[in-house]
């Protein structure tokens, strides 16, 4: 039977990743156009935003090796009995990984860029610099398959169970026999 106390760690790293994919969604970096005695620069605000998105990709990340180890990742360990909960629980562990990969590509690119700060001058008879930012809504969908990550892997985890509760039967006869009859 599915563990409770796996369960509700999972959920708690997943609800932390998320409210941290939220609150660097809020917080991203901002930048507005100084200008000196013979340039114009960007001046960007706190860069906050970059640390609360690794901070959930990282539990995020610890979410899915905690799953997973339970679980001893699908593929090593005993074979799942044939039956419906382990049809399940193989579809659940594919759309729990496509998940995970794209709300960490998310945030890893949303830390990423949103760390990027541009560093040149131009004179003041040029255009103004391009103050590059973050666009808004990468560490929001983060977020979202963040949402989809936790309640697939609990699925899947939950299934995976259901699956390996019991054994396989054995039979009598265990093959082709080689010796004389």
């Amino acid at each position: 039977m599915a563990s409770t106390l796996v369960l509700v760690a999972v959920f708690v790293l997943d609800l932390i990743a998320f409210a941290l994919a939220v609150a660097a969604e809020q917080r991203r970096s901002s930048a507005r156009i100084e200008t000196s005695a013979d340039s114009k620069y960007c001046v960007y605000d706190s860069d906050i935003a970059t640390g609360l998105g690794v901070g959930s990709l990282l539990l995020l990340m610890a979410s899915q090796v905690l799953i997973m180890a339970v679980n001893r990742c699908l593929c090593c360990g005993r074979a799942l009995r044939p039956s419906r909960s382990r049809a399940q629980a193989i579809t659940f562990f594919i759309i729990c990984w496509v998940a995970f990969v794209i709300a960490e590509v998310c945030l890893l690119a949303g830390s990423v860029r949103n760390a990027y700060h541009t560093k040149y001058r131009t004179l003041l008879s040029d255009n103004p610099p391009s103050c590059e930012t973050l666009r808004k809504g990468v560490f929001g969908a983060g977020a979202a398959f963040i949402v989809f990550t936790g309640i697939f892997s609990e699925l899947f985890y939950v299934f995976y169970s259901k699956a390996s509760k019991g054994s396989l039967p054995q039979s009598q006869d265990a093959g082709i026999r080689m010796g004389s009859v």
